[in-house]
């Protein structure tokens, strides 16, 4: 059953859960009675339930597991749940829409600084640039040597995207650019003039795309259907001297498999952006020269965070004014 969208005249109370950049927190106040966060620390459970009892409006980040359980608790006052983020994962949608609650989130925002990102991890991982930097901040380079921090061209190699949406095609853009041959797998097959724009080779069977890549580089959702979607078999599949990349959701790949691969030498390298616990990595990742870790920046720039404020604001206005949010989400689209 839909929610009761707030009449016009009625100043919703909005609770955020972490700190968000200053402007967009400023124009929250501005509009809504907003229960703001002197810290940036992650709430718990009862903390997260705590707030949806007493707010119209919750802004979650993908740090806020939002389970079934926990809506069954929030009450009868929550209406909207406006994630700061595109990726809704970490929602129960089902869940809350059953309760009467919308759900509504920040798609595009992110496309092309996670692109950027994809691309600097094929680079850093390719040409060993990690290495690099480590040996001039330890102070051992001794000087150029011909035989030293030798990596790979990226030019004519082949790059298999695994999810072709609006990430998977900007990276497409980026790699046509650097010289790459772009194949990919996708739910469905792209139309053929983007695949021509592209310069696009559709691969239905993902095993057999995967055996014959250079570089392969995830950016699929965390659905049921994609978790360890690169299983072990699949990743034995690869070539030893590929190397892969990693922006989307790190359940995506089974990360202890990948770990020994890595450790094994099967596979040539990896960039990881995102992990498949979160915050708590697998330790013999750390260990590895071949691996470039990052602390989930893809999508870390100032004019992103801030075009995301820009949209949760939006959804979250569109509400109080009695019109369903633009952006959103519905079971059908998980």
């Amino acid at each position: 059953m839909p929610a009761t969208p707030a009449t016009p005249r009625t100043r919703l109370r909005v609770a955020v859960t972490r700190r968000l950049p200053e402007a967009v927190e400023t124009r929250m106040s501005e509009l809504f009675d907003v229960a703001l966060r002197d810290d940036d620390r992650k709430l718990s459970a009862d903390e997260l339930v705590s707030l949806m009892q007493g707010a119209d409006v919750i802004v979650p980040t993908v740090t806020d597991q939002i389970t079934a359980a926990m809506l069954a608790r929030a009450g009868e006052r929550l209406k909207l749940i406006a994630n700061f983020g595109a990726g809704v994962d970490h929602i129960d949608v089902l869940s809350a829409r059953q309760r009467g609650v919308l759900v509504s989130n920040t798609p595009g925002v992110v496309t092309e600084d996670t692109a950027d990102m994809t691309l600097a991890l094929i680079l850093a991982v390719t040409r060993r640039i990690p290495e690099g930097l480590a040996e001039m901040q330890a102070g051992r380079w001794q000087g150029w040597s011909p035989t030293a921090h030798l990596g790979g061209r990226v030019g004519g190699r082949r790059l298999g995207i695994l999810g072709m949406g609006r990430i998977g095609q900007a990276v497409a853009r980026r790699a046509n650019a650097f010289g790459m041959q772009v194949h990919y797998h996708n739910r469905k097959r792209l139309r053929p003039e983007i695949e021509e724009a592209l310069q696009a080779t559709y691969w239905e069977s993902l095993d057999q795309m995967l055996a014959r890549m250079d570089v392969v580089s995830v950016n699929a959702p965390h659905t049921p259907s994609t978790f360890h979607l690169l299983n072990a078999r699949r990743l034995k599949l690869m070539k030893p001297s590929a190397v892969i990349v990693n922006t989307s959701r790190g359940e995506v790949i089974d990360e202890n498999a990948l770990t020994r691969m890595l450790r094994a030498g099967e596979i040539a390298g990896a960039g990881l952006d995102v992990f498949e616990h979160g915050h708590e990595i697998n330790p013999r990742l750390r260990e590895l020269p071949n691996v470039v870790l990052l602390p989930h920046m893809g999508s870390a720039t100032v004019e992103g965070r801030a075009e995301m404020g820009e949209k949760v604001i939006i959804n979250i206005k569109t509400f109080a004014d009695g019109h369903r949010p633009p952006d959103l989400v519905v079971p059908a689209m998980l």
